[in-house]
């Protein structure tokens, strides 16, 4: 067994280390090998996707079934989808409180997001595999073809148990106004630097570029790529270790214990950083769902007097009707 532990490559800097997983560790609970941290009940492999099961058909993980953002996210804001609505996905997979849910993508960000609502929806064992699917083809594991769907795995009756269970992991906008005058609350930026002091929006679809005034800001990645996950990834999209990401956000003033809020521009990146920080067990976290889209939009906003001096655009106040491309 201790053979196994080692070729699963656990991360021992990690409270929650069961919950990140290798590809060597997956394709060993795949061929039914014996593995350290098993899933102690019935368990299901889930890639995470947006705009359409195309690239799932031409190549995925063996045994995944596809689930796209769109199932979960809805306009205007992309915030999460009604609970009934959520709860009847999951169902539909095959998905109760006790199931362990594996979840990978090719942008891992977007299999980061249905963990964190996973998390909020009271599922017991969720995991994501670190690097995504980039990491399982480096590694040089098979690949199957073929349909979307549950995999043939039978839906389930019910949930059994209270739905959602951790509702506070999930904020709305008064909810993050009041963090930014709690003593020992943090609302915490997940943007890049050049969004965060306002120099770009991110988004072709969110007009105003500034941030949230009073916000800590806890990094991204590169410039001008609001999937880049850089300040918290290796060179080949694996997390870096939970030592340098706790170090940038100390520098920061963001610390554990503190009530934190993590956002971005209206879901993903936050959804990365908060499920980072639930790795590394850090209790009073959440994301504002919503994020700069949504609080740059609020009736509350003056955008003049949003740091960093940030200009509006004429259409600022107008939600985009048609679905923006998959850049969250």
């Amino acid at each position: 067994m201790q053979d196994n532990k080692v070729a699963a490559q656990f991360r021992p800097d990690l409270a929650r280390w069961r919950q990140l997983v290798a590809p060597a560790w997956l394709a060993m609970l795949i061929d039914g090998a014996p593995v350290d941290a098993r899933p102690s009940a019935d368990w299901r492999l889930l890639e995470v996707g947006c705009g359409g099961a195309a690239p799932f058909e031409h190549g995925h993980i063996p045994g995944a079934a596809y689930i796209d953002s769109g199932q979960f996210e809805c306009e205007p804001l992309w915030n999460k989808v009604d609970d009934q609505v959520l709860l009847d996905l999951l169902l539909a997979h095959g998905v109760r409180h006790e199931t362990t849910v594996i979840l990978y993508g090719r942008n891992n960000l977007a299999a980061a997001r249905l963990a964190h609502l996973l998390l909020y929806a009271g599922v017991d064992d969720v995991r994501l595999l670190d690097g995504g699917f980039a990491s399982w083809q480096a590694a040089g594991h098979a690949c199957a073809r073929g349909a979307v769907g549950p995999a043939g795995r039978p839906a389930a009756a019910g949930f059994g148990a209270a739905f959602p269970a951790h509702p506070e992991y999930l904020i709305g906008t008064s909810q993050a106004r009041a963090l930014l005058s709690t003593a020992d609350g943090a609302l915490v930026s997940i943007r890049s630097e050049a969004e965060f002091l306002g120099k770009v929006s991110g988004y072709s679809y969110i007009a105003a570029r500034g941030d949230i005034p009073g916000a800590r800001w806890g990094r991204a990645g590169a410039d001008g790529d609001v999937n880049s996950m850089s300040a918290y990834h290796l060179a080949d999209g694996r997390m870096k270790p939970a030592a340098e990401i706790a170090l940038q956000w100390r520098r920061q003033g963001i610390v554990e214990g503190l009530q934190i809020g993590f956002y971005c521009g209206t879901g993903w990146r936050a959804s990365m950083a908060f499920f980072y920080a639930w790795l590394m067990g850090w209790p009073r976290i959440s994301v504002y769902d919503g994020g700069w889209l949504e609080w740059s939009g609020a009736d509350f906003v003056r955008l003049t007097e949003i740091k960093g001096g940030a200009g509006r655009d004429a259409n600022v106040g107008a939600f985009p009707r048609e679905a923006p491309s998959c850049m969250f």
